[in-house]
């Protein structure tokens, strides 16, 4: 009965492993010293040496283990890649957890023969995406933390995947892989291992128009540590395959005292499900040598306030202070773009604009875009495209003679992409799909032949993931907004697929699937009050950075960075890229045609200057992103 599901374990230190099978875990998790999600201290993880003795030492005792190789990868360290996956292909862990498609892509190269996990940092939510993993040769997939285990129950019956499911630890506001905040201010990327926790940051809810407050400082991205104890029969009647225990920073004592707790709870239901009942005396130690208080997240519905740390009091640990964003002018954003070579250039690069109206549309394409972005999520108080505003873009587009693409939501869960497939019955003339995730290329590729374009969502950070985005049909990828020049540079001169760089516009720092107008916006009800979604809340922090909120038609979250991302004086350095693009989607039609009009003439080679004058008097707070560090802090 034991071996029904998996109880999975964390281990940062031998000693930790050791602890936590004694303990009775079925499987463990570790990293090396490099390529995985916990880097920030030098004294975890397992070395070479240590690596090949824990496989030994685990499969002595009959325990699985599993090796996390779950972070983005970037060009200069493909090469120790290669030579790390190979070195794991000898000792033969149980899996490797994986985040990077370019891991995916070597590990078909290299002929390696260890299966692989869907780390939950490919922000899987939808059925279309298990069934391309499947293809790939994933075994198992870490779903999304925002599914509810109803969805988990659809995902697992539909796909027949396994699916490994969080159920105590620490828990991320942003939906996991689309979080950029710690890359992009700090130059150490949470998609790299080394999040800076600014959802542990605190912030104040205020009207984005007038600047007051309307709900005061707090902790208010700071969730709760997951604990499913209680709820041990709900994910097992849900399908779940593994039940994952989150903590390789934790010490061995604090490993064996939830592993122990845990085993003896799965195991007495195991047991007698008809006659069980919750042990608590267990529950109390637990709860009583608790770090965080306790949430179920999004495993019955979506969290509320009582879900989240609002005080800061049991916070263990602060990682960092609210900062600055660099100004687009600031000195270490003009001695980058000063010293380093520009990317090498065959053809001037095209300018797509993604914008949220017709208005808009046709303001871009009066200033000289030559591609239109259109669909996709929009922020209310817009509405989004109908298949009528959709046919109209297409023939502005075309009469215009420039190119239009249909842009999907960055996120999709089954329902969203049923909706969406309703698109492909017209007979649309597009040029192409934005794609924003697995699950949506999959789609596209049943419904249409039109070419595929990968979103940033996609976190494309070198070039073998563009490669294997390239075998999936891709005809263009977008680069992570966490790379540096340099790392930009590396990827578009290496890649074989054509990469966009996103050079301007209102970027997000966070995608969350949390209500924060139910959690924080006073006078709120979603059925007396909707029409307090069609203003304009930002949260500010402790540097004085407002950071706009935007809820979409799925409501998702949108929170964004203090600054707008201002590349323009340092174009002619990104000649050699196949595309530039403009986010204009939180623009108005006047702004939309004045921002297009300065890249035209940039590309073009003409004179701005003046018009960029005018444009900064109405728009003082632009920015330079990550653009002020040399490389994306690596993982090895």
């Amino acid at each position: 009965m034991k071996n029904s599901v998996e109880l999975l374990a964390p281990a940062g230190k031998w000693e930790s492993l050791v602890a936590a099978i004694d303990a009775g875990a079925d499987a463990v998790y570790l990293g090396g010293k490099g390529f995985n999600m916990r880097v920030h201290n030098s004294d975890f993880n397992f070395d070479d040496e240590q690596l090949k003795a824990a496989v030994a030492f685990a499969h002595e005792r009959g325990v699985k283990l599993y090796i996390t190789l779950n972070n983005l990868i970037s060009t200069e360290e493909l090469a120790p890649l290669e030579k790390y996956l190979r070195y794991l292909d000898d000792l033969q862990p149980d899996s490797i957890l994986v985040q990077d498609l370019a891991v995916i892509n070597l590990v078909r190269k290299l002929g390696i023969k260890i299966p692989m996990h869907a780390s939950v940092m490919m922000n899987t939510h939808n059925t279309k995406a298990v069934e391309l993993l499947k293809t790939f040769g994933i075994t198992r997939v870490v779903v999304g933390r925002e599914l509810t285990l109803a969805e988990v129950t659809l995902l697992k019956e539909r796909t027949g995947i396994e699916v490994e499911y969080f159920m105590h630890g620490d828990m991320c506001f942003a939906e996991s892989g689309q979080c950029i905040h710690s890359g992009v201010l700090f130059g150490q990327s949470g998609n790299r291992g080394r999040c800076m926790k600014p959802c542990r940051w605190i912030y104040k809810l205020i009207d984005e128009t007038t600047g007051d407050t309307l709900n005061d400082w707090s902790y208010k991205l700071a969730l709760n540590d997951m604990c499913m104890f209680r709820n041990i029969p709900d994910l097992i009647q849900a399908g779940v395959t593994s039940f994952k225990i989150e903590g390789r920073m934790r010490p061995p004592e604090f490993v064996r005292r939830l592993v122990t707790t845990y085993r003896q709870e799965i195991d007495s239901y195991l047991a007698d499900p008809t006659g069980y009942t919750i042990d608590e005396a267990r529950w109390d130690n637990l709860y009583k040598n608790r770090v965080r208080d306790y949430t179920t997240t999004f495993a019955f519905g979506a969290p509320t306030t009582k879900d989240i740390g609002l005080t800061g009091e049991r916070e263990p640990r602060i990682f960092s202070r609210a900062v600055v964003e660099p100004a687009f002018d600031d000195e270490a954003v003009k001695n980058i773009f000063e010293t380093e070579r520009a990317i090498k250039s065959s053809a001037k690069p095209k300018l797509s604009v993604r914008v949220a109206t017709l208005e808009s549309a046709r303001a871009a394409l009066g200033a000289g875009a030559d591609v239109l972005y259109v669909g996709g999520e929009v922020f209310k108080p817009l509405k989004p495209w109908t298949l009528t505003d959709i046919k109209k873009a297409v023939a502005i587009a075309h009469e215009a003679g420039k190119k239009i693409i249909l842009a999907m939501p960055r996120t999709s869960k089954d329902k969203d992409l049923a909706e969406l497939a309703e698109i492909f019955t017209q007979a649309i003339d597009f040029e192409g799909v934005l794609v924003g995730n697995l699950g949506a290329l999959n789609l596209v590729k049943t419904l249409t032949d039109a070419p595929i374009y990968s979103d940033v969502s996609f976190s494309v950070f070198n070039p073998l993931a563009a490669e294997f985005l390239q075998s999936l049909g891709a005809v263009q990828a977008t680069a992570s907004l966490e790379l540096s020049f340099a790392q930009v540079r590396s990827i578009v001169e290496d890649s074989p697929l054509p990469i966009e760089v996103i050079v301007h516009g209102a970027t997000e720092s966070m995608i969350c699937d949390h209500d924060i107008a139910k959690l924080y916006l006073p006078g709120y009800d979603e059925f007396a009050t909707p029409d307090k979604l069609n203003h304009h809340y930002a949260l500010a922090d402790e540097a004085g950075e407002v950071h706009s909120l935007r809820v979409d038609q799925f409501k998702r979250w949108h929170i964004f960075f203090g600054k707008q991302l201002c590349l323009l004086p340092y174009v002619e350095k990104f000649l050699g890229v196949a595309s530039l693009r403009i986010e204009a989607q939180d623009y108005s039609p006047e702004i939309t045609a004045q921002v297009v009009k300065l890249y035209r003439l940039a590309l073009d080679g003409e004179d701005y200057s003046a018009l960029f004058d005018e444009y900064k008097k109405n728009t003082p707070k632009l920015g330079a992103g990550v653009y002020r560090f040399r490389l994306s802090k690596n993982s090895i």
